[in-house]
C-alpha cells in the first residue's frame, strides 16, 4: 500500500486479475457444488409464504411505461395461460429467487421461454437459430434460464392439451440437450466454443433420423417464410405512398404516427431531433456499420406496440432508404428498463440500460443484428430513457405456439436446449456446469418435475389476473 492508503497500479491490477483455474480445479468446482445443491433439490417448486401478490408486480411494472398502453398489455396476458407466462417475467423472477442455485453464474438472458428463440439472419446471410429477446438479461444463475424454458414447454403443452407424458418427453429432451450440448462445450477448446454457432439448416440437418415428416415439413415451411421477412417485407406491409413518398400507416394504438401523439409543431420538432438520436446511436456501432447507416435517409417514423411482456415500454420504428425507394431500411428503437432480475441478483454494471442489452445480446448470441446498438435520450416528457436498436425484421422466424404438435415440440425443445447451453457456455465456467450436471438424466428429471409444479402456479396466476379484470382492479384491451 502507498503511504496515502492508495493502492498502487499494479496493486490495482493484481486485485483485478482474472483468476485462471485448471480443467481439474474446474471441475472440482462442479462438483463441490453439485454436493452443495444436489440436482434433485430443483425438483419442487413451492410459493413462499411471503410470496409477493402476482398482480402487484404486474402493476408496479405499469407504473413506467406508457399508461394507455397498459390495458393492452394486460390483454395480451388473458388470451391463454402461456400468454401470461410470456408476460410474467419479473413474477417467475421473484419466485426463482427462492429456489436453489448451485452458485454458477453466466450471461443470462432472464426471459428463456421458448418463444424467444428463432432464427435469424447473420451478416453472411445465413439462417442461424438462437436466443432472440435480451430485455432481461444479466448475469445470473444459469439454472433461471433453464427453468423459464422448461416451464414455458410445459405451459404451452398443457395450453395445446398435451398429455403430462407429452409434456415431461418435452422437458426433458431441452434439459438432455442443454446438458448433453455443455458436456461437448467443456471438452472443446475456447475459441471453437466461441465460434460455434447453430446453422438453421445443419440443425434441421443433424435431427435427421430424430425428426418425423411432419417435423421436416413444418421447419422447411419456418425457414422458408423466414426468409420473407425484411426489411422490404415490413415496408409493403406498414406503408403506403403518400404524396409521392412513402409513410408508416397508422392503425392506432398499435402503430401511431407522431402527429397521432403529438400537436403538429411538437411532432415535427421530435421527427427533426431523430436525425440527432440516429447520429448518437451510430456512435454505438462498428466504424464499417457507421458508414453503412450514414447512407440511408430516415423518411418516416412511428410508435409501435410490440410482444406481450414488453407493451406498455417505449418502442418505435424508423423508416430509412437508401439509394431509391425500392431500398428501405426499417430499424426498431425499443426501450430498455432496469432488467427484472436486479432485484435478486444486483444491478447492472452498466449506466445505460441500453448499453446492458446490447452488451448481454452480443455476449450471448454467436452472431447479432449488424445495425444492433444503443442510445439514450430525453423525452418530450423531459424524462430521459434508455433504448436499444436493431433492424425490425432480418429473415425473422419462430415457432408458433399454438400449431405445436408432441413430435415437432420435442425436436424444438432439444435445439432449444443446445442453444441455450452454448449462449451460457460464452461467458460461464462450461467446465464447472457440465461436471454440475454430469452424464445422468438426474437433472433432467428434477427440471421436469418442476416445470410441472411452476405451471400449476402461472395457472393461479393466469386466473388471479382473470379475478382482477372481473374486480375491476385493472383494466385490460383485448383483441388488440
Amino acid at each position: 500500500m502507498s503511504v496515502s492508503g492508495q493502492k498502487t497500479p499494479s496493486q490495482r491490477a493484481k486485485a483485478s486479475a482474472v483468476v485462471h483455474l485448471s480443467v481439474a480445479e474446474r471441475v472440482q468446482r462442479g462438483k463441490v457444488a453439485r454436493a452443495q445443491v444436489p440436482r434433485d433439490s430443483h425438483a419442487e417448486f413451492e410459493a413462499a409464504s411471503t410470496r409477493p401478490d402476482p398482480i402487484s408486480l404486474l402493476e408496479e411494472q405499469a407504473v413506467s411505461r406508457v399508461a394507455e398502453l397498459v390495458p393492452i398489455r394486460y390483454g395480451r396476458m388473458l388470451v391463454s395461460p402461456f400468454a401470461f407466462y410470456r408476460g410474467a417475467a419479473l413474477i417467475m423472477a421473484s419466485d426463482l429467487a427462492t429456489t436453489p442455485r448451485s452458485g454458477l453464474t453466466v450471461q443470462v438472458c432472464g426471459d428463456a421461454h421458448m418463444s424467444n428463440f428463432g432464427v435469424f439472419a447473420s451478416a453472411e446471410r445465413s439462417l442461424v437459430f438462437d436466443v432472440n429477446d435480451f430485455d432481461e438479461t444479466l448475469p445470473g444463475p444459469w439454472e433461471w434460464d433453464v427453468k423459464r424454458l422448461a416451464g414455458s414447454l410445459v405451459v404451452a403443452g398443457r395450453d395445446r392439451g398435451f398429455s403430462a407424458k407429452e409434456r415431461t418427453d418435452a422437458v426433458v429432451a431441452a434439459v438432455e440437450g442443454y446438458r448433453s450440448e455443455m458436456q461437448t462445450l467443456a471438452g472443446m477448446r475456447d475459441l471453437d466454443v466461441w465460434y460455434r454457432r447453430l446453422d438453421a439448416d445443419q440443425v434441421l440437418k443433424d435431427l435427421g433420423a430424430q425428426a418425423t415428416k411432419t417435423v421436416t415439413k413444418r421447419t422447411d415451411k419456418v425457414l422458408a417464410k423466414a426468409r420473407t421477412q425484411d426489411s422490404m417485407a415490413a415496408f409493403n406491409k406498414l406503408c403506403q405512398q403518400v404524396d409521392g413518398g412513402p409513410r408508416i400507416v397508422s392503425d392506432p394504438p398499435l402503430i401511431s404516427r407522431l402527429e397521432d401523439l403529438l400537436p403538429g409543431d411538437d411532432a415535427e420538432d421530435l421527427f427533426e431531433r431523430i436525425h440527432e438520436l440516429l447520429r448518437i446511436y451510430r456512435r454505438s456501432l462498428q466504424s464499417d456499420r457507421r458508414q453503412l447507416l450514414e447512407q440511408f435517409k430516415v423518411v418516416d417514423m412511428a410508435r409501435k406496440v410490440v410482444g406481450v411482456g414488453s407493451v406498455g415500454t417505449r418502442a418505435w420504428i424508423v423508416l430509412l432508404e437508401g439509394r431509391d425507394a425500392t431500398d428501405p431500411l426499417f430499424l426498431q428503437a425499443k426501450e430498455a428498463q432496469a432488467s427484472v432480475l436486479e432485484r435478486f441478483v444486483g444491478k447492472s454494471t452498466y449506466a445505460s440500460c441500453g448499453e446492458r442489452v446490447v452488451a448481454g445480446q452480443h455476449l450471448m448470441q454467436a452472431t447479432s443484428d449488424i445495425f444492433l446498438g444503443w442510445v439514450r435520450s430525453d423525452g418530450v416528457d423531459g424524462v430521459r430513457r434508455d433504448f436499444y436498436v436493431r433492424q425490425l425484421k432480418d429473415w425473422k422466424g419462430s415457432v408458433d405456439p399454438d400449431r405445436m404438435i408432441p413430435d415437432s415440440t420435442v425436436a424444438y425443445a432439444r435445439v432449444c436446449g443446445w442453444t441455450l447451453a452454448r449462449a451460457h457456455a460464452r461467458s460461464g465456467d462450461r467446465i464447472a456446469i457440465a461436471a454440475y450436471l454430469g452424464t445422468s438424466p438426474a437433472f433432467d428429471r428434477a427440471i421436469a418435475s418442476f416445470a410441472e409444479s411452476y405451471a400449476e402456479q402461472n395457472q393461479r396466476d393466469y386466473e388471479a389476473l382473470q379475478r382482477a379484470v372481473a374486480d375491476g382492479r385493472v383494466t385490460a384491451e383485448t383483441g388488440l
